[in-house]
C-alpha cells in the first residue's frame, strides 16, 4: 500500500488524513487481502501512520497439522520519516532508532512492511484450527477431527498405577 504523501509533508503539524485500505499483500509467503483504515498525521519529523486492519493468513494448526485461515487484527502505529526534504529536495538525517520506517524520495509512503511485520507478530505461537481439535493418533498419525481411528487403546503405564488408583478414589468420593 503506497501513498503519496508530498502534499501532507508541506501541510502545517496535525494535519490529518484518512484512506480506505483494500489491497493484497504478501504475508508468510501467501498473499492475503487486507482491509481497514488508516489515518496518516503529521508531526515535527514526519508522519504518524495508524491503521487498524483485518486480515487472514493461512497457517497450521498445531494439533492436527491442517492447513486454516486465521483471522488477524492488526493495530499499527508507526512514525514514518522523509529522507528528502520535499520543498528544496535536499538529503535529511534519519533518526537514531534502528528499523525505522522512512518516506522515499519521491515522498511516497509505504506501508506494506509494516502490516507484513505487524501480522507475522500477530500470528499466535500455536494456531489452532478450533478451540475443539482432537489432534492427531500419537500411534498411527490419523486426524482425530475425522472420527475415531482404528488402532487399539493403549494400556497405561504400570509407574502411574498407583496415581491412578488415587485418582478412581478421590472420583467415588
Amino acid at each position: 500500500m503506497r501513498i503519496n504523501v508530498s502534499q501532507q509533508l508541506k501541510s502545517s503539524i496535525g494535519s490529518i488524513r484518512n484512506y480506505e485500505v483494500n489491497e493484497v499483500v504478501n504475508i508468510a509467503g501467501g498473499d492475503s487481502m487486507v482491509e481497514g483504515k488508516v489515518t496518516l498525521v503529521r508531526t515535527d519529523r514526519g508522519i504518524l501512520a495508524r491503521a487498524t486492519l483485518h486480515t487472514e493468513v493461512g497457517v497450521t494448526c498445531s494439533r492436527c497439522l491442517s492447513l486454516f485461515d486465521c483471522p488477524l487484527m492488526l493495530n499499527i502505529a508507526e512514525e514514518y520519516f522523509p529522507i528528502t526534504d520535499v520543498v528544496s529536495g535536499t538529503s535529511l538525517s534519519l533518526p537514531e532508532e534502528p528499523g525505522c520506517f522512512t518516506i522515499d524520495e519521491h515522498h511516497v509512503l509505504d506501508l506494506t512492511e509494516a502490516i507484513r511485520q505487524y501480522a507475522l507478530l500477530a500470528i499466535p505461537m500455536k494456531p489452532l484450527c478450533g478451540e475443539d481439535c482432537a489432534g492427531l493418533c500419537p500411534t498411527c498419525g490419523y486426524n482425530l477431527n475425522q472420527g475415531p481411528c482404528g488402532c487399539l487403546p493403549q494400556e497405561a503405564d504400570p509407574r502411574w498405577s498407583k496415581l491412578n488408583k488415587l485418582a478412581l478414589q478421590k472420583g467415588t468420593e
